[in-house]
């Protein structure tokens, strides 16, 4: 990685609504912004090895999808249109339990070329045999926040805990930064309280975070409420689990006590919409939620409730749902739908400062965005733009941690025949077609 300079570009900075800088440059000195400005504003004697010409394009911070499950491509439309109980019990579970290690691995490197591909730059995932997926993302050149699943209520509980203290000895703070770890528990109905506190003990140990499901569904808040006599929220809080920091996918159904805890113990959520509305799950409160002060990012995730990895998709869906559920076009404006997708879920993973926003310091995670298309003409408001008309196949460049890894919608760090030709493989072994 050496100086790269990025000229002629609209910079969206994410700093505030109005943080646009026509015909803009960034200075890229190894992984971070070295500077962001009006043309010619790069550091005196700033001598660049690549300059990318970004005339008639967008700059912004890369998407950080804030919650999936990577090798769940190789599921993709498998098995739709069911419950989220009978989906995961008669369908996923089964077929995850016949999942090789070498699967795993395929799967995310598919889920890495899909999420280069439309933009998003980091990810946050749960799943198993990480240090497969870990491999992948070295690979890839993506960012990710690593988690490997637990099940207390199983069979491998124990051994649940023991792989993630290895993993993240041998994982967290790996490629050059870019992999970092957390503790799994699947949720409060597969991790009992006594499980959930050695899980907290561990990640205290340590010094990890947490990546948990939390009020998912309504037939989730009847469990918990009849065994513990509590919301999830209030269970989670209660065995310390917010002491740590906490990244908790889905918080569909929380109520006004249930935010406060969430904002008073600096909880990131990853609002899931698209999941949430495939599976019937309900919609999750984000307007009242940002209002109570809780930190939220967007996350899209696995493919086979989605059915994608599409970020701008997600954002999209994410303004449309508050909008409409709240009965008021202001309810989430596309600035606000914009920043969950970048310095929002920075935030969520506790990479506030670090990613999410273009400014000095902060690590050159930067996307480019063609703007000759029709849907982006006229040109009236690029916020509103990016959110409401965007395509995943307008982003042409892709920098992480300030290495380009795609150019001219061109992937350089993966070979995507041949992941094609293996994840299609693979698929067809695991549903019995070969």
């Amino acid at each position: 990685m050496g100086k790269i300079l990025i000229k002629g570009a609209t910079v969206i900075t994410m700093e505030s609504h109005d943080s646009v800088i026509p015909d803009g440059e960034i200075a890229i000195e190894g992984q971070r912004i070295v500077s962001v400005g009006p043309a010619g504003s790069a550091p005196e004697g700033f001598a660049p090895e690549k300059t990318l010409d970004a005339a008639e394009m967008l700059a912004l911070p890369g998407f950080v999808n804030c919650h999936t499950h990577a090798a769940m491509t190789i599921l993709r439309s498998y098995a739709d249109d069911l419950p989220l109980m009978r989906w995961l019990k008669e369908k996923i579970w089964p077929l995850e339990a016949r999942l090789e290690e070498d699967d795993i691995y395929w799967a995310t490197m598919l889920c890495c070329l899909e999420m280069i591909r439309s933009g998003t730059t980091a990810f946050a995932d749960m799943y198993f045999h990480m240090d497969r997926v870990a491999e992948a993302v070295e690979k890839a050149g993506v960012r990710a926040d690593l988690s490997r699943g637990m099940i207390g209520v199983g069979p491998e509980a124990e051994a649940a805990l023991e792989y993630s203290r290895e993993f993240a000895a041998r994982w967290h703070g790996r490629a050059g930064g870019r992999i970092t770890v957390r503790l799994g528990p699947h949720a409060p109905y597969t991790c009992p309280p006594e499980y959930l506190k050695k899980v907290v003990d561990l990640a205290g140990e340590l010094n990890v975070g947490i990546h948990i499901h939390l009020a998912e569904t309504l037939s989730e808040i009847e469990e918990i409420n009849k065994k513990y006599g509590m919301s999830p929220i209030r269970l989670a809080d209660s065995v310390g689990l917010f002491e740590l920091p906490v990244l908790a996918a889905h918080c569909v159904h929380v109520d006004g006590a249930d935010m406060e805890i969430m904002a008073r113990k600096k909880v990131g959520v990853a609002h899931n919409p698209e999941s949430n509305m495939k599976l019937a799950s309900g919609v999750a409160p984000v307007t009242a939620m940002l209002k109570a002060g809780v930190t939220v990012g967007l996350g899209t995730d696995g493919a086979a409730s989605n059915n994608n990895l599409d970020m701008l998709e997600e954002m999209r869906s994410a303004a449309l749902l508050q909008k409409v559920t709240n009965m008021d076009p202001l309810a989430l404006p596309s600035f606000e739908a914009l920043r969950m997708a970048t310095a929002g879920g920075a935030g969520a993973l506790g990479m506030d400062g670090e990613i999410g926003l273009l400014r000095p310091g902060c690590k050159a995670d930067i996307i480019l965005m063609e703007t000759r298309r029709p849907h982006l003409f006229p040109r009236h408001d690029w916020l509103a733009h990016i959110v409401y008309a965007a395509q995943s196949s307008d982003v042409h460049t892709v920098i992480v941690d300030g290495r380009i890894v795609m150019e001219g919608r061109r992937v350089l760090t993966i070979d995507e025949e041949e992941v094609f030709h293996e994840v299609q493989a693979r698929a067809e072994r695991l549903v019995g077609r070969k």
